[in-house]
């Protein structure tokens, strides 16, 4: 059930003098939207009007669009409050006015204005364009929009739900051979059957029946296809986005490595990724799509000669796999390479900032208590310091070039106060009992991902549910060790 007052007749001022600024404009927030959703929708009429402005002999037509309030609603009880971009997409509120009005000329303002393209939706405008298509209900909306996001279909990106790539290639699959169950409505009509059966209306089989009936045709007109009639039909439907038209003119799908390839879509352990007809032989690949970061571009043309390393004389250019845009230095096994970290526009990146990236990781200092070396680098989970098996991240991928000693330290400090740090390290002993009498080597309790237990070697024992580890005795983790070491030591994974 949703959040409500336990009272509606308690206003906001009479509670809010016994509350602080944001409880009060949380109750407030509350209680207008409960008591909005209990009165008549808003009757709202979108407008075109047309104003012929004359000066002398001389007419202008202008245009306005907007919305007028007819009835008000529960727009009265309850204010709405617009942000930056809900002023972007929904059209500016115009006055009541009637045909053949005189309207007061108040000033001429003379503007230039472009024509853009829609602008993508946020989370708020998609909901409204599923309400409007009768798409889901406001307990599914959430979930389905997370659900989206989730699964890498699209991004999140100044509030605004951007495409992914795996999200392009399932939207053209399911058009491709599933088009009637993501048609609008089918959707909108299977959503009124469920509320029809809820209501008792219709028996729940008889949908269930209907529906599997042509879904099951659909699948065993489809599952025989080998993957190859697949890719053709997703190579035409993604032209656009997987082959780029090029400055220069040529086809869009010639392999600019090898030259007389043709660019197809693939299918691999980690996804879908753009690559050569004529693999083994060329190897060349790259992301499906272009990202925030430019790989598409800087692939688009193959491997971009940056120029050569002054240091070792190895030609620097900037390339693209199906992991993402990296830059390389030389060929072969025995190249260096380095992902171009999310943030830096591939397209853009020069010989500096290749060298930057080559020259990673960088040795920021000996740590003052240990006298070991702490280094800064890039990984799989972004910029980070280590220290002796031991990881704290970084902000950004910039903060890796400059980061010195103290905040180095300060991270790791405390990245290890709240028990992490440690990338597939054995977990620092809680303290140390003795020595087994009959296996040798010393026995410790420790805490591990999987709770606290007893270490002897390669054998580790479970403590029992409930035990306090710094109550272990030394006897008590002998006989844990020796059960363990009879069952066959370390348990396998």
């Amino acid at each position: 059930e949703a959040i409500r007052p336990t009272d509606i007749s308690r206003g906001p001022k009479e509670v809010g003098k016994f509350l602080d600024d944001d409880q009060r404009k949380l109750y407030e927030l509350i209680w207008k939207r409960t008591l909005a959703s209990q009165m008549e929708s808003a009757e709202i009429e979108r407008t075109t009007v047309d104003i012929i402005a004359t000066h002398g002999s001389e007419t202008a037509r202008l245009r306005a669009n907007g919305s007028v309030i007819r009835f008000e609603g529960f727009l009265a009880a309850y204010e709405i409050v617009k942000t930056g971009e809900d002023d972007e997409e929904d059209e500016k509120r115009l006055p009541p006015l009637s045909k053949d009005e005189a309207l007061k000329r108040e000033r001429i303002e003379a503007k230039q204005h472009f024509t853009e393209p829609p602008p993508r939706y946020s989370e708020a405008s998609l909901i409204r364009k599923m309400e409007e298509l009768g798409i889901g209900r406001p307990s599914t909306y959430a979930s389905t929009l997370g659900t989206l996001q989730d699964r890498d279909y699209v991004k999140l990106d100044k509030r605004r739900l951007v495409p992914e790539s795996k999200g392009r290639l399932v939207t053209s699959f399911l058009e491709g051979f599933f088009n009637r169950y993501v048609e609008y409505d089918f959707t909108a009509d299977l959503e009124e059957k469920l509320d029809r059966i809820s209501a008792g209306e219709m028996d729940w089989k008889d949908v269930l029946r209907d529906f599997w009936k042509q879904f099951s045709a659909s699948v065993d007109e489809i599952k025989d296809l080998r993957v190859s009639q697949v890719l053709d039909i997703l190579n035409e439907d993604l032209a656009h986005v997987a082959f780029p038209d090029r400055e220069d003119g040529s086809s869009p799908r010639s392999c600019p490595s090898c030259g007389n390839g043709t660019l197809s879509l693939k299918v691999g352990k980690f996804g879908a990724f753009v690559g050569c007809s004529n693999y083994p032989e060329c190897n060349f690949t790259r992301q499906l799509g272009a990202g925030d970061n430019g790989e598409a571009d800087a692939a688009s043309d193959g491997p971009r000669v940056l120029g050569n390393d002054p240091a070792s004389g190895e030609e620097i250019t900037a390339r693209s796999g199906r992991f993402g845009p990296y830059v390389q230095a030389g060929d072969g096994k025995e190249a260096r390479r380095s992902s171009i970290p999310k943030g830096w526009n591939a397209a853009e990146i020069d010989l500096e900032g290749a060298l930057r990236l080559l020259s990673l990781p960088r040795e920021v200092g000996l740590h003052p208590e240990t006298g070991k070396m702490i280094t800064a680098g890039l990984g799989r989970y972004g910029p980070f310091v280590q220290h002796d098996g031991a990881y704290a991240n970084l902000e950004s991928a910039d903060e890796v070039f400059v980061v010195g000693i103290n905040r180095a330290v300060s991270a790791l400090a405390e990245k290890a106060s709240k028990g992490g740090g440690r990338r597939g390290s054995t977990p620092a002993a809680l303290k140390t009992l003795g020595d087994h009498p009959s296996l040798g080597g010393a026995i410790t309790v420790r805490d591990g991902r999987y709770g606290p237990y007893v270490n002897n070697g390669k054998i580790n024992a479970t403590l029992p549910k409930g035990t306090d580890p710094q109550s272990v005795t030394l006897e008590h983790a002998i006989a844990l060790i020796d059960a363990k070491a009879a069952t066959g030591g370390k348990k396998k994974r």
